[in-house]
Formats: structure tokens, C-alpha cells, sequence
């Protein structure tokens, strides 16, 4: 499995909101988690081309993603220029 329940809580440790393993909830760590999740597919979609059903998949997490960060920048300017920082994501 590419994802251990380790480097998850790593993850959600390192950018969630409350900067523990139990924030699972917040826009933050979940941004986090589907960037991991997207860059693992990419990798995988390199090597494998006419992996189709991985491809949908790549693309419903992006399309998440997106909508995640949307509301985040809604709610909250600072917390989105945040995350983008901290992930290295660009608009």
C-alpha cells in the first residue's frame, strides 16, 4: 500500500488546522492528503499510459481539490495562501 497509516498522520499532523494526528476534517489536511494522493498517480499515469480507471480517479481528486480550495478561499484569504505556500501549489 503507497499510503501507511504513518505517513497519513504524518500528514494531517504537519497541515492540519489543529496541528494534530486526529484533524482529519479540516480543509487543510485534507487538501494535503489528496495533493499526496495526486502526485502518487502521476507517477503512476508516467509509466502505466493506458491506465484509464487511474486517470478518472487523478482527475475527480483534482477536480476535489479544487472545490476544497475554492471554499477556502471563500472563507478564509489567509488560510488558502497559506496552504498554497506550504504545498507548493499554484493557481
Amino acid at each position: 500500500m503507497y499510503l501507511r497509516p504513518e505517513k497519513k498522520q504524518e500528514l494531517f499532523k504537519n497541515h492540519g488546522r489543529l496541528k494534530s494526528e486526529t484533524d482529519t476534517g479540516s480543509p487543510e489536511s485534507q487538501i494535503a492528503l489528496f495533493t499526496h494522493r495526486i502526485l502518487h498517480l502521476t507517477e503512476h499515469l508516467k509509466s502505466n499510459k493506458k491506465d484509464h480507471s487511474s486517470r478518472l480517479g487523478l482527475l475527480k481528486l483534482v477536480g476535489k481539490r479544487r472545490s476544497l480550495l475554492d471554499y477556502l478561499y471563500k472563507k478564509d484569504i489567509e488560510r488558502y495562501r497559506a496552504i498554497i505556500a506550504e504545498l507548493g501549489l499554484r493557481k
